[in-house]
């Protein structure tokens, strides 16, 4: 884990174990989200990466076979596993991932959460969870439906259907698909770009973007007509508005 120019990069995965899910990553990177939603870290992107070849293969199944109690090993991994997406929703940053190779099982749930998503032409993502047996986590019933549908969402889980990256960019999961080589180091550019612009307007449009689904059009307008008021008044906004009339490029950062 690491913080520069904005970006809080935190790897979700161990170089070894085929990749999978590093525990102990995802507990220093919970402390460290829930530092940032407490005004604590003082960050405008959150980027997330996998240390090895491949974004996430998913938990550590050998462990999961090793557990003297499985059920519940296999509970305290989920929960832990959840506090972190939690956390991450609690930050309210935008979150970039950078989705080079496998992004599966736990992967893929995370691939799903993130605001911009950056694959490689190799990227490949997969459920995983029926393959050994077991029911998604990491909230992955409830965002692949939401940003595939309902029917389709069913028979990727229910298949354990790998998705390319071209599935993943045409059914709206990855963002943006460039070289593998250049993963990364695209997922990083956006980071800072993100991280360089008005803060509070970008965590103001996350929340709106993650209530939309829930209310009425009605309910939404009211709720977007409050937002952009109240951002009118802060720093940001009146930056934002004298740097346009101005005919100049805002400066963000001072008013942090």
């Amino acid at each position: 884990m690491s913080e520069a120019n904005g970006v809080l990069t935190i790897a979700v995965s161990a170089a070894g174990a085929g990749n999978s899910l590093d525990d102990d990553g995802i507990a220093a990177g919970t402390q460290a989200l829930r530092e940032v939603a407490r005004g604590r870290r003082d960050v405008g992107a959150v980027l997330l990466v996998g240390a090895g070849k491949n974004f996430c293969a998913g938990g550590n199944v050998r462990a999961f076979a090793a557990a003297d109690d499985r059920p519940t090993y296999l509970r305290l991994i989920a929960d832990n596993f959840h506090a972190f997406v939690n956390a991450l929703y609690e930050a309210e940053v935008p979150v970039v991932a950078a989705a080079k190779g496998w992004a599966a099982g736990a992967g893929m749930s995370l691939v799903l959460h993130a605001d911009v998503a950056i694959g490689g032409t190799s990227s490949k993502l997969r459920p995983a969870y029926r393959g050994i047996g077991l029911t998604p986590d990491g909230g992955l019933t409830w965002t692949l439906p939401r940003a595939v549908g309902a029917a389709r969402a069913r028979q990727i889980i229910l298949t354990d259907r790998v998705l390319s990256a071209d599935d993943a960019l045409n059914w709206g999961i990855l963002s943006e698909i460039v070289a593998d080589e250049d993963v990364e180091t695209v997922a990083r550019a956006n980071a800072e770009t993100i991280a360089a612009g008005p803060r509070s307007a970008d965590s103001g449009t996350k929340r709106l973007l993650a209530v939309s689904s829930e209310n009425s059009l009605i309910e939404q307008l009211t709720i977007e007509g409050r937002s952009i008021s109240e951002r009118s008044g802060l720093a940001e906004g009146i930056e934002g508005v004298d740097a346009f009339v101005g005919k100049r490029a805002p400066d963000f950062g001072k008013t942090r």
